[in-house]
């Protein structure tokens, strides 16, 4: 007896998948409501904390010096092998291609360019904002420091904020930001904060940041996904503008499409021209050979045979000659 096999969490899975519908409805376009307003409010004010908090030496670059003589990475040398692994959560180069490869399904399943869109002008406003950061305020790592208890600021490095850091929490908070619903919203948002800040703490434990690096950067990436809503209709209308081309060149492509060739020996009919008056349609000319001549008719009486006329073309007969044939022209025969 066959029995029929339970599905696992994976065939479910793939089944809603399937049933997904093509832009769907129900997702709807984050928008600059005032509890996110409020949230980018206080996330700049703790950004512009930190910074004040470090230019000026205050605790917190004294904590930076503490942990940094603390040395975590030979207090827990079990830990290197699976922090050197887990820091590339954190790295620009192979987080944009995982989560570009999963968003660029999801917009061909879609038919929507948004989740790619979105995440392009996500990496962008990182590279720009963090970027200038970092070499404007040019802090150096805590491997090159020079003073001790020395903020370390201005002195030509690319540390503060960490970019690490800041990229984690772009590219697996933009999952979060483009969920279809809010319960999975929810769970990615806490999804992607742990994992952003265990990157960031991974890179306080191998020693190449400060724990106020990690503390800059986080609070970076939050700024940048809690502005996106104001770069929304910016994306609609290159979605737009992408798709009208797409489609331009489809209907271009169409009109200039080759004439169908039509084979040779195919006649070629020649329609009436257009007027009040009609007139009758000429017969089809078939292509490959020129129109037949008009019957001649010969007067009737006596004729000359075949052999006595002038050959029709210049070689003469087309019959090969024979040397047992008699020639036809040795009788001669009259036409009665």
């Amino acid at each position: 007896m066959r029995t029929k096999r339970k599905p696992t969490r994976l065939d479910r899975v793939f089944s809603r998948l399937d049933r997904e519908p093509e832009r769907p409805a129900h997702i709807g376009v984050p928008r600059m409501s005032r509890h996110r307003v409020v949230l980018f409010g206080a996330t700049l004010a703790f950004y512009l904390a930190i910074v004040w908090a470090v230019v000026i030496t205050s605790w917190l670059v004294r904590l930076d010096w503490q942990v940094m003589f603390f040395r975590p990475y030979q207090q827990w040398p079990e830990l290197h092998a699976f922090v050197d692994y887990y820091v590339v959560l954190g790295q620009r180069g192979p987080t944009a291609v995982m989560v570009a490869a999963w968003l660029g399904w999801r917009s061909w399943r879609q038919h929507t360019l948004r989740p790619l869109l979105a995440l392009g002008v996500s990496l962008l406003l990182l590279n720009v904002t963090v970027g200038a950061a970092k070499y404007g305020m040019g802090r150096l790592g805590p491997h090159y420091a020079t003073e001790i208890g020395s903020n370390e600021m201005w002195l030509g490095g690319d540390i503060f904020p960490s970019g690490h850091t800041a990229n984690a929490v772009v590219t697996w908070g933009i999952l979060a930001y483009l969920a279809s619903t809010g319960r999975a919203r929810r769970w990615l948002s806490a999804l992607s904060a742990v994992t952003s800040l265990g990157v960031g703490l991974s890179t306080v434990y191998i020693g190449t940041h400060w724990l106020s690096d990690v503390l800059l950067g986080w609070a970076a990436g939050l700024l940048i996904l809690l502005a996106l809503p104001w770069f929304e209709p910016l994306i609609a209308r290159a979605e737009a503008r992408i798709l009208a081309l797409r489609h331009r060149r489809r209907t271009h492509r169409g009109r200039t499409a080759p004439a169908p060739v039509q084979p040779a020996g195919a006649p070629v009919v020649l329609e009436p021209p257009t007027g009040h008056e009609e007139t009758a349609a000429p017969e089809p000319v078939p292509t490959g050979r020129a129109p037949s001549r008009p019957h001649v008719y010969l007067a009737p009486g006596p004729h000359t045979t075949r052999a006595e006329r002038t050959p029709v073309t210049p070689g003469g007969s087309r019959r090969p000659q024979h040397a047992e044939r008699h020639p036809r022209g040795a009788t001669s025969a009259t036409r009665p």
